[in-house]
């Protein structure tokens, strides 16, 4: 571990067992609890695999976490356990934000937890230097029945604060979260919002080393999540480590210098966090051949999805376009039965960011009633409107003030080019995120002399 390096992993697994908690009998729980107590080995381990270990140093601030059963040790094809994480190693720097991407099931929240002391590792080690404060699920470390004053109390103390030093921040922490008014009510009766914002207020006020953020930031409104993001550069700015889970490409853009791309429980890519972003988007935004294939498997009880399909305004299949050309976005899907206020619908996004630039809905001009039957419903873009480069669509299909049937799903990108066939020209880099032809008027108003 380098000498300014807060966190070390090496070699992280974490299995599970599937259908089955603990050791599959309560008496070999109690058998297993008792070989603890008394010192002596798992007896339910495997030949040739050692117990887990919790290995604490001196300073209370350092931990490792270690799982000293070799990765070779284990049948990797077992039916009965899947992989959560698989052989991840890599390190991260004091004062470092680290940004973690991925689909859902890549690993993600595993990683956070098992950082966070939550669970175990299978196989592997972690090491890290400084106080850990965790935001993991929205409420996490909170007890239902006590005041959010009586929280703060109990968070900072499982943070290893001081009461004087708890009190010293509360204030800060309360006057944050904005919950003044709510503070001696059982934050059982608090929103989902409520109760994130003064758990991230807590987490972020009592000084830890290192803040980890799990997507949790995603509950909040447009302007907590601002200064959430504000609070996390300024935790940054101090010099302590800031881990971020996010979907939210532009928000791990605009804080993260670095990212951790995981995928299928692996360590797929790191690095400068444009360059992780963009690998990502192209990984989740599928080509037009397996997109047809993808979406016409997409069955849900309200909607079956035929087929998606981006074409320019002859009717041709066309993945690339030039800056004022028009883009048609068609898709075919088949209702069993009436559903009130359905809504398709679309974002497009920059591909190298994730930064979306514009939502749209066949609703637009008002909720109506589909009923059973196939449709086919086609969105035209108009030309002279995207800066040359790659961009991405996504899926929002919904029923008008109420639930999501298909939510942000990435079904296709797309390059823009300028006329010339590139995608930049010598001095017509122009910053935005789009690129709308104007009308401009020039008329000489007067003849120098």
């Amino acid at each position: 571990m380098s000498s300014d390096a807060v966190i070390q992993v090496d070699a992280l697994s974490k299995r599970y067992r599937l259908g089955v908690v603990g050791t599959g009998t309560l008496s070999h729980d109690l058998n297993r609890w008792w070989a603890q107590i008394r010192g002596k080995p798992d007896p339910y381990l495997r030949i040739g695999q050692k117990t887990k270990s919790r290995n604490k140093t001196k300073d209370k601030n350092k931990f490792q976490l270690s799982a000293l059963n070799p990765l070779s040790a284990l049948d990797p094809d077992d039916p009965n356990f899947v992989w959560a994480l698989r052989d991840v190693s890599f390190e991260v720097k004091r004062g470092e934000v680290l940004g973690i991407i991925g689909r859902n099931g890549a690993g993600k929240s595993t990683l956070l937890k098992i950082l966070s002391r939550v669970t175990a590792p299978t196989t592997g080690q972690i090491r890290v230097k400084g106080r850990i404060a965790s935001l993991l699920e929205v409420g996490t470390g909170f007890h239902p029945e006590l005041t959010g004053s009586e929280n703060i109390l109990l968070n900072g103390a499982i943070l290893g604060m001081t009461k004087q030093e708890i009190k010293n921040k509360f204030a800060e922490i309360v006057d944050f979260a904005g919950v003044e008014k709510f503070i001696d009510t059982p934050v059982k009766r608090y929103s989902s919002g409520m109760y994130v914002r003064l758990a991230f207020a807590v987490a972020a006020h009592l000084d830890p080393e290192i803040l980890i953020v799990d997507e949790v930031l995603a509950v909040g409104d447009a302007e907590f999540q601002k200064k959430c993001l504000g609070k996390m550069q300024e935790v940054a700015g101090q010099g302590r480590t800031v881990l971020f889970v996010s979907h939210n490409m532009a928000m791990i853009n605009n804080l993260c210098g670095s990212t951790v791309f995981l995928k299928n429980g692996q360590l797929n890519d790191m690095g400068t966090t444009e360059r992780i972003v963009a690998s990502y988007l192209r990984a989740t935004a599928s080509p037009m051949q397996s997109t047809k294939k993808t979406l016409a498997n997409l069955q849900y009880p309200d909607i079956h999805i035929i087929s998606f399909a981006m074409e320019d305004v002859a009717g041709a299949e066309r993945i690339c376009f030039k800056t004022t050309e028009s883009i048609r976005l068609v898709i075919i899907y088949q209702l069993s039965e009436e559903i009130r206020g359905l809504r398709i619908g679309y974002d497009v996004q920059s591909a190298k960011d994730g930064q979306v630039l514009f939502r749209t809905f066949d609703d637009d001009e008002g909720a109506i009633a589909r009923l059973p039957g196939r449709y086919q419903a086609s969105c035209v873009v108009p030309g002279n409107l995207f800066v040359p480069g790659e961009h991405a669509v996504r899926l929002q299909i919904g029923v008008h003030q109420g639930r999501w049937i298909i939510h942000d799903l990435a079904i296709c990108q797309f390059t823009v080019c300028h006329l010339d066939g590139t995608n930049s020209r010598l001095g017509d880099q122009r910053p935005g995120i789009i690129m709308p032809k104007m009308a401009w008027s020039t008329t000489l108003v007067n003849v120098s002399a």
